[in-house]
């Protein structure tokens, strides 16, 4: 697959040197993924960057997921050895669990300080993660208050900031990060699907057609031809967008994409996951 994502080391640079730096002062981390596409959202390099620190595994957007695959995503994860924790941040679903974990941590570290006749100090967690994939939303309903900004367009979070959230939590609110280099351009092209990759440059057109190839591989094709009446079975992501546009958008392709792309980002085609768990629990 030719290369269809690009995007821009120098800001990531900037952003990621940022994080490294802070990222000493730090007790737990909690990487914010979506569920959508738990393994493609993962930054590669998170693991290396906090060695032994805790981590909390957050799959946010649980709303735009069946039942079905978050009960499967929980099975596969667990069997990782990992808990995953499950949150709609713009909702505020599953953020008290989020927060126990936290403070669950930072229990444990002051009672090391303790025994070393240290006082107890506020638990230091930072949100990581790619950008727009809600940790803004997830740092705000952590606080119960809007304190930093959130949208759904990526990029909002341009500099590290510290908040308190009680006398128990201090959260470090960390801009988008991005590997400088993506090799697997499945994962590249399902973060563009997904919004989840920040400044990027990519073609419209040519994403929203691998989301229908897509859509067809993980049997969603039904829901294609019902909502958009294309039958998708028989042709390809591109005779997709070019029937569409001719039935719908005066022959404008652009518009045509456009529209499916939003309309998968903002759950109007339904509960869609774009992965599934590895069948085989060792990959």
């Amino acid at each position: 697959m030719s290369n269809y994502i690009q995007w821009y080391p120098g800001h990531i640079a900037k952003a990621e040197k940022q994080l490294k730096e802070q990222l000493k002062r730090v007790d737990v981390v909690l990487e914010v993924v979506d569920a959508r596409i738990p393994l493609a959202s993962h930054h590669p390099q998170v693991p290396e960057w906090i060695g032994t620190k805790p981590r909390i595994l957050v799959l946010n957007r649980v709303d735009m997921i069946p039942e079905s695959a978050r009960q499967q995503w929980l099975n596969w994860f667990k069997s990782q050895g990992e808990t995953a924790y499950f949150t709609n941040a713009k909702q505020g679903q599953g953020i008290q669990a989020v927060s126990k974990a936290a403070q669950a941590v930072g229990i444990e570290i002051n009672r090391k300080r303790a025994a070393k006749g240290l006082l107890p100090r506020p638990v230091r967690a930072v949100v990581i993660g790619f950008p727009n994939v809600g940790k803004s939303a997830l740092i705000n309903r952590l606080l119960g208050r809007k304190i930093v900004a959130s949208a759904r367009r990526a990029g909002v979070t341009r500099q590290l900031q510290w908040v308190r959230i009680s006398d128990a939590i201090e959260l470090l609110d960390a801009p988008g990060v991005i590997p400088s280099k993506l090799d697997d351009q499945k994962n590249a092209i399902k973060l563009a699907i997904c919004e989840d990759i920040g400044e990027a440059a990519y073609d419209n057109q040519r994403v929203a057609a691998i989301l229908i190839d897509l859509l067809v591989e993980l049997d969603f094709a039904s829901v294609l031809k019902s909502r958009y009446a294309v039958d998708p079975f028989s042709i390809t992501g591109e005779e997709f967008i070019y029937q569409l546009a001719s039935f719908r958008y005066q022959e404008d392709k652009e518009r045509a994409a456009v529209q499916l792309l939003n309309d998968f980002r903002k759950g109007i085609m339904g509960a869609i996951p774009l992965e599934f768990p590895p069948r085989d629990s060792t990959s």
